[in-house]
């Protein structure tokens, strides 16, 4: 029953993906006026602007969304430059070869966060904000940078799980407290990234090389790409979160959770800090 409960949240978090991929099935197999790129940009748009409406994402999330679709553009921008992949289906709404609804992919992992934090309330203890933040501004930069020097994937995974090796995220699923390693929730949503990537290139949102003469399923190496990603992911909403008092919990009510006592069911019990 818990795994159902967890499995439900975890689909209404991926509500903005959800749509996303509605959006791009929606525009292949239904006739509309001009390019299917330019059409999915202004669904995500509107589904952007429903979801902000009808209170699905605050105004603040809505700025992550935006934030994400800007650091997620300019990637883009530089990846197809470099021939890493291209767009088939670009649309007048492009710039640099990208058509703009690109950015709302990574604007879908942003809200993925956003809701799982609030949804799940999540709480991470032993976080260290600014040698996590550095790890994170490396990794994004070695995506760029690999094209010039050695990629620095491994060596930088290496370091995450340095930083990373006393972190633990807490979420709750019903009235139960639960916890895993941060790193390992890195690899977690890298794999599901992963898995909805197949499906997007499938849909031809994008296609590597060795699917422009038809799909093929993308290497899973990819998943690491995606893990480390995930870590922009965590290190941006974090901020945000300890900004609005969530991170850590409020100043007067600060709780940090150890392993060290337990409940009679089981469960750590908070500590005062």
């Amino acid at each position: 029953m818990q795994l159902l409960r967890f499995a439900w949240v975890e689909a209404t978090c991926c509500l903005f993906a959800v749509l996303f991929f509605g959006g791009l099935g929606l525009v292949r197999v239904v006739s509309l006026p001009g390019h299917q790129g330019d059409a999915l940009l202004v669904w995500c748009l509107l589904v952007t602007l429903v979801l902000w409406l009808v209170g699905w994402e605050t105004g603040r999330e809505v700025g992550v969304i935006l934030a994400f679709h800007l650091v997620g553009l300019a990637l883009e921008l530089f990846k197809v430059r470099a021939g890493s992949w291209s767009y088939p289906d670009a649309g007048w709404a492009t710039v640099g070869g990208v058509p703009l609804y690109s950015g709302f992919m990574y604007a879908a992992v942003g809200s993925y966060v956003c809701q799982a934090w609030r949804r799940l309330d999540l709480r991470i203890a032993g976080y260290r904000p600014w040698w996590t933040g550095l790890v994170a501004a490396g990794v994004y930069a070695n995506f760029f940078t690999e094209h010039v020097i050695p990629d620095l994937r491994l060596p930088l995974a290496v370091l995450l799980l340095a930083v990373t090796a006393r972190t633990t995220i807490w979420f709750t699923v019903g009235a139960r407290r639960y916890a895993m390693p941060l790193a390992l929730s890195f690899v977690l949503v890298g794999f599901f990234l992963w898995v909805a990537e197949n499906a997007a290139t499938l849909l031809r949102a994008w296609q590597y090389p060795s699917q422009e003469l038809g799909w093929a399923l993308v290497h899973p190496s990819k998943v690491g790409s995606w893990s480390l990603l995930v870590v922009v992911s965590i290190v941006l909403v974090a901020a945000l979160k300890a900004t609005e008092g969530r991170l850590y919990g409020k100043a007067e009510d600060r709780t940090v959770w150890t392993t060290a006592r337990y409940d009679v069911d089981g469960l750590p019990e908070p500590v005062p800090a």
